[in-house]
């Protein structure tokens, strides 16, 4: 498995776990979070969102797809800076900046990961 697949699959744990707690149980990951409790539905359907994303991360990381791979150093550090615009503006919790870290810290392995993944392909 070459080094950006396993961040990719590590990304998509991540997913599959956050996901799948805030669409079936939302307010437990909030209240750790010290955030306020929702029974909006759009927490549940950003959870089924980011399970959805961890699915394909998982299977382009299986795949070994690198224009995914690629696109998700681009689209991770996104959230970052969207998210702490949010919590800048007040749009949402200071909390969210976590978030937004782990989606940068994770963008950054990634690159780093596709980097050593084109110096191991190149021939010596």
């Amino acid at each position: 498995m070459s080094n950006s697949a396993f961040s990719a699959k590590v990304f998509a744990i991540y997913l599959f776990f956050a996901g799948a707690v805030l669409a079936i149980a939302p307010n437990l990951l909030l209240s750790v979070l010290q955030m306020p409790q929702t029974s909006e539905v759009w927490i549940r359907v950003a959870g089924l969102i980011a399970f959805m994303i961890g699915v394909y991360a998982w299977v382009a990381a299986t795949h070994d797809f690198k224009p995914f791979l690629i696109a998700s150093v681009y689209t991770r550090v996104m959230v970052f800076v969207v998210f702490v615009v949010f919590a800048a503006l007040g749009l949402g919790h200071p909390m969210i900046m976590l978030f937004g870290v782990a989606d940068l810290l994770g963008g950054i392995w990634m690159h780093y990961a596709l980097k050593a993944d084109a110096q191991s392909a190149q021939p010596a």
